[in-house]
């Protein structure tokens, strides 16, 4: 739809239209190349008037050289390389359509991966928006015609999802055949005369199996799993059989074969029953004969499912394969006349066609099959679902999930798996393709979508759906609602923000709401995004228990569940208040959880400029989310983590599970937008905020400038900003990290800004700017720990905004002191030895320690077990053991807990006061004591 353009759009195109080309859509929706002026405001989603704060497009940031374009890189080669066409694959087998021989990814994109592949659609979506925000960032063509290939195939998805099945005609035997995709769930519904009630029979068929499940039927007449005949292309034993019975399963009179039929290869099928015997034929041989075969279609009577393709018993697999001459016959042909329907068509054959029914499957089009018998006993193409509720509906598996979780009281993956979390990734994706490529398409699958989940859930009682959203893993929605808001700004559609308020789950907002904290034992990341959709219905309601409710879930985790990397959850899991060191496993901080957390923290951010937040992003995005994306390339698999372990000797896996899962999708997101919160702008444009320490260059098309931040950060400990452009008024706020306790200056053009800057604070720079200003930021690193809430002695290193991890393969968790050349600002890097060549890598006690961030296979520990057995002061050892209370806190603890010291004096001030504390409370002895004082005042300190 088209929308007027904004002021920031108007600014945005006049700023870039000499230096950026663009792409628009042809009437077909491919790309064309137009000026840069009629792109920009095509897909704008618009900030929401709540937010005092506002991000800039990643069109308007873009990346210097240094670690984030690095890893960019390789997903970018990553998104270049991928045969979008395997994403394809399940959408358009779902349809009915052909798939190109495109094969599925396989691991939860395919159907025979975890838990039969029931979440399989959320990695095409999550693929969608990785090109969306590639192209976003790089402009490189090749990413808005994937996007065009992508948006292009779920267009033709839906159309034939909307029809109802039509043939796939492709090479036969002998002429045509029709195709059964695997995944399409189609099969062909034969009249209920078929059978002729005959007493003796005959029944032969071409068919070239495409897949090796077991208990798919060639054919099945039956009217439930009581009366019934069957083939079978593969028992259990994975060779065909025959069956036929009047008292179900117990009672079957069968024929098995011997041989398993070769898949993608013809293979002819005859049953012959005459007289108390019936023979079974593999491609002209009489496999299995059976004497005491006395039912026949006769006794059966008429039955009510006569089916190609597909069982009476429903947890079979449908028939996977291509189908040519289906015949049946109302006698039983002879060994030598099945023989020679191996090198011809019935017709052409003594045989003559199947006088009860006769199919040659040599249509092209359309959803029927003629009968050639004589008896006129049309054939039709059906899925087993029927189809679509409404024709929004797109999908890359049947509407049966979102139907069955209505019912479901308990969560089974392997039925139900998180359907509308699925439909979040393909809406997110279809959104985001939209907003970079003004592809109308995209827009209308999208609105679609929330058309056709309006129209199932808006029908449900508020009590269905609080069920539902409460069950585990099957309720599942992720960040649903936050694309329904951001649909509902492009639409205006009333239908689209009602549909966002349905997935309301009342017991986690009003808990929330009213500080109440109940995370223990809830699903992390089924609940983490959606706070950030709850955060955007309160841009579009006014409603504060939204927001309320958003913020004091984020308190909750930060620190309280939160893992010195910036990750939580263990085992997926939110465990109890407080609890870390009992929690680590090689199961913790999954991936998702840090993406999805990054998300909240930001749009809280644009509410409330709390420094914490920053703090925390810079926390998550420069530790957890750089260190889960490997450091090579790979043209298959994005190579992210599912888990990262924190065990002692953990090495991190990148191919996690069977492939394709949620975290190689947030993933492959994370790794092309690592520049969106860099920078923000007040939203009356008052003010600028740099977030992060990045090297990169703004774009701020409004104020008509350029800011570029040239810096190695944290390899460099400050950064450079120089602006360019034209001139304008407005406050640099710059953040000073929580950890920049060693001091934070700021220079312009030189000369030093006064003011006092405090960590985990702003600092405001207000002036006009001009072209050629420049702004020096220095913050000086410190090394420091970080303890485990619940086991003091658990720690992990820091080196400003760096988490350290030992490389040592040791599965026991390291011993580490790190006091003994403390310095008097508390500062413990006195105590690391810095690798030369390599930065940010240091050694101690011959063990090296490295950057989380660096994605490599060496086995790793992020926490070590602090040991500091004797009091030791700048190298001198008192001979003193260290005490500890019962809590674990030591002597060395208590004392260094006041740090920064200004001189030598404060320190040894602060040694005597503590020891007699000790001493007062039967902790350490006066003689033990004043060792401790004399040690200190006569040892020597760095500051």
């Amino acid at each position: 739809m088209a929308r007027p353009l904004s002021r920031r759009s108007l600014l945005q195109a006049a700023t870039l239209a000499a230096a950026v080309p663009a792409l628009s859509r042809t009437a077909t929706g491919r790309a064309a190349a137009v000026p840069a002026a009629a792109a920009v405001a095509a897909g704008v989603l618009e900030a929401p008037s709540a937010w005092s704060v506002r991000p800039f497009d990643l069109e308007d940031v873009s990346l210097g050289r240094g670690v984030f374009a690095e890893k960019r890189q390789l997903m970018l080669d990553h998104a270049r390389g991928y045969d979008v066409n395997r994403l394809l694959q399940v959408f358009r087998a779902n349809a009915g359509l052909g798939t190109g021989g495109a094969v599925a990814p396989g691991g939860w994109e395919g159907l025979d991966g975890e838990a039969n592949g029931n979440l399989r659609g959320h990695y095409t979506g999550h693929f969608l928006t990785m090109l969306a925000q590639a192209y976003r960032g790089t402009k490189e063509k090749v990413f808005a015609d994937r996007i065009g290939t992508m948006v292009g195939a779920l267009t033709e998805v839906r159309a034939a999802l909307r029809r109802d099945p039509a043939v796939l005609s492709v090479t036969g035997k002998f002429g045509s055949a029709a195709d059964q995709v695997r995944g399409s769930y189609q099969y062909v519904d034969l009249p209920a005369a078929v059978l002729g009630e005959a007493s003796t029979i005959t029944l032969s068929v071409w068919v070239r199996p495409t897949h090796d499940g077991n208990w798919t039927r060639v054919f099945d007449f039956g009217d439930d799993t009581t009366r019934y005949l069957y083939l079978a292309a593969r028992n259990q034993a994975g060779v065909p059989r025959f069956a036929i019975t009047t008292s179900g399963a117990g009672g079957e009179q069968g024929l098995d074969g011997t041989a398993t039929l070769p898949l993608d290869r013809w293979s002819h099928l005859a049953v012959t029953l005459a007289n108390g015997t019936g023979t079974l034929y593999v491609n002209g041989t009489a496999v299995a004969q059976n004497t005491a075969m006395h039912l026949t279609p006769a006794a059966l009577g008429t039955l009510k499912n006569n089916w190609l393709g597909r069982s009476n018993y429903a947890a079979d697999p449908v028939f996977a394969g291509a189908y040519e001459e289906f015949n049946v016959f109302s006698r039983a042909l002879t060994a030598a006349e099945i023989s020679e329907l191996q090198d011809r068509r019935a017709a052409d054959a003594s045989t003559g066609r199947g006088d009860l029914a006769s199919y040659a499957f040599d249509e092209t089009g359309g959803g029927t099959f003629a009968d050639a018998s004589g008896r006129d006993l049309t054939a039709t193409l059906r899925r087993t679902w029927g189809g679509p509720s409404h024709p929004g509906f797109l999908a890359a598996y049947p509407e049966t999930q979102f139907i069955d979780l209505e019912s479901r009281t308990t969560s089974d993956y392997t039925k139900v798996w998180a359907p509308y979390y699925t439909a979040h990734k393909i809406l997110r994706g279809l959104l985001d393709a939209y907003t970079a490529t003004d592809d109308e398409r995209a827009l209308d699958l999208a609105s679609g979508m929330c058309d056709w989940m309006h129209s199932r859930l808006s029908k449900l009682p508020a009590s269905t759906l609080q069920r539902m959203w409460g069950i585990f893993s099957s309720g599942e929605f992720g960040g649903i609602v936050e694309a329904i808001c951001d649909l509902h700004t492009l639409t205006g559609k009333a239908e689209h923000l009602a549909l966002a308020r349905l997935f309301d789950l009342d017991r986690l907002i009003d808990a929330c709401a009213a500080n109440t904290d109940i995370l223990d034992g809830l699903h992390a990341n089924q609940h983490i995004p959606i706070f950030t959709g709850y955060v955007r219905l309160y841009d579009e309601t006014g409603e504060e228990r939204y927001l309320t409710s958003a913020k004091n879930f984020w308190d909750m985790v930060v620190p309280h569940r939160m893992y010195g990397i910036g990750g939580t959850s263990t085992q997926e899991f939110f465990k109890a208040r407080d609890v870390i060191a009992g929690t680590i496993s090689a199961t913790t901080a999954e991936t998702c959880c840090a993406y999805n957390m990054l998300k909240l923290s930001r749009t809280l951010f644009f509410h409330e400029q709390d420094p914490k937040y920053m703090d925390y992003y810079e926390r998550a995005l420069y530790n957890q989310v750089l260190g889960s994306k490997q450091d090579k390339p790979d043209a298959e698999k994005p190579l992210v983590t599912y888990f990262i372990g924190l065990t002692p000797g953990h090495v991190r896996d990148y191919t996690p599970k069977q492939g394709t899962t949620c975290c190689e999708g947030t993933g492959m997101e994370s790794a092309t937008k690592y520049q969106d919160s860099v920078y923000f702008a007040q939203a009356d444009g008052s003010a600028l905020y740099v977030n992060l320490y990045s090297p990169s260059t703004l774009t701020w098309a409004e104020k008509g400038i350029t800011v570029t931040q040239t810096t190695s950060f944290p390899r460099e400990q400050g950064s450079t900003l120089a602006f360019g452009g034209g001139r304008a008024s407005f406050t640099l706020r710059l953040r000073v990290p929580s950890w920049a306790t060693a001091g934070f200056g700021v220079t312009v053009n030189g000369r030093a800004v006064s003011g006092t800057p405090g960590p985990g604070s702003y600092f405001d720079v207000s002036r006009t700017w001009r072209a050629g200003d420049t702004v020096r930021i220095a913050m000086p690193f410190r090394t420091r720990v970080e303890k485990a809430l619940d086991d003091p002695s658990l720690q992990t290193l820091f080196h400003g905004p760096v988490n350290l991890v030992a490389r040592d393969s040791a599965t026991e968790y390291l011993k580490v002191g790190l006091y003994r050349d403390a310095g008097l600002s508390g500062d413990l890097s006195h105590s690391l030895t810095p690798v030369p060549g390599k930065p940010l890598h240091f050694t101690l006690d011959g063990i090296e320690w490295a950057p989380f961030a660096e994605g490599t296979e060496d086995p790793t520990h992020a926490y070590v077990r602090r040991s500091e057995p004797k009091v030791v002061f700048g190298g001198r050892d008192s001979g003193v053991a260290n005490p500890a209370k019962a809590d674990g806190t030591t002597l060395l603890d208590e004392i260094w807990a006041g740090a920064p010291f200004r001189n030598k004096g404060a320190l040894v001030s602060r040694v005597r006061s503590t020891v007699d504390a000790w001493v007062t409370a039967g902790l350490l002895s006066r003689a033990d004591g004043d060792r401790g004082v004399s040690t200190a005042g006569a040892a020597s300190y760095q500051p």
